[in-house]
């Protein structure tokens, strides 16, 4: 049994003030080079990094709370209409928490299958499985995106249709694509060998 709480100033030092938080764009992508419009093919207008592990190396490694191994916590913001390309993450679960406005999340080799998220729904999507989100409400809307590793490994490897690239390289040029190639992003959509459900 603890015999001493916390100080107020350590709690702290454990919380994420909205108000305070970065985009993972700011602190990735505007580093790079990558223009705004690029960006906005492969993630939503604007992610806040909420927590991630203290040794994590991925783009949300700026995240102001240091939390367990494995598990990253953001905040994906989205104007009417805003949301990322077809993906797929190859070593983690993505799960979507509606916190407010409504989100269609679509899935399946093309992005066939769809259903609507209402505030306070949630969907786990498996690794592996190609996944999109949309703000499909009149107004801003809010999603809270829980990543979660099925392994020891401590990366989130996310791949995009090649054909994404073409347009991302034909739309802004070759360099905004090797930016993001730089800091991670594939370009392939390759089947992810056996896919696990949680």
């Amino acid at each position: 049994m603890r015999d001493k709480s916390l100080n107020p100033e350590a709690m702290e030092a454990r919380v994420a003030r909205f108000n305070k938080l970065q985009t993972y764009q700011r602190q990735n992508f505007d580093a790079h080079g990558i223009p705004a419009g690029a960006v906005e093919k492969i993630t939503a207008r604007r992610v806040y990094s909420v927590m991630a592990p203290a040794d994590y190396q991925g783009r949300s490694a700026g995240a102001p709370v240091k939390g367990p191994r494995g598990l990253i916590v953001s905040i994906a913001e989205c104007e009417p209409g805003n949301g990322p390309g077809l993906h797929r993450h190859l070593n983690t679960v993505e799960n979507f928490l509606c916190l407010s406005g409504r989100f269609e999340i679509a899935w399946g080799d093309q992005g066939q299958h769809k259903l609507v998220l209402e505030p306070l729904d949630m969907i786990s999507v498996p690794r592996g499985e190609n996944r999109s989100f949309r703000n499909v409400s009149g107004e801003t809307a809010r999603l809270l995106v829980m990543i979660v590793p099925e392994s020891d490994e401590q990366s989130d490897p996310i791949s995009y249709a090649p054909s994404l690239a073409r347009e991302i390289e034909n739309d802004y040029g070759k360099g905004a694509l090797e930016g993001l190639q730089k800091i991670g992003f594939k370009f392939e959509m390759s089947r992810c060998p056996e896919r696990r459900t949680r």
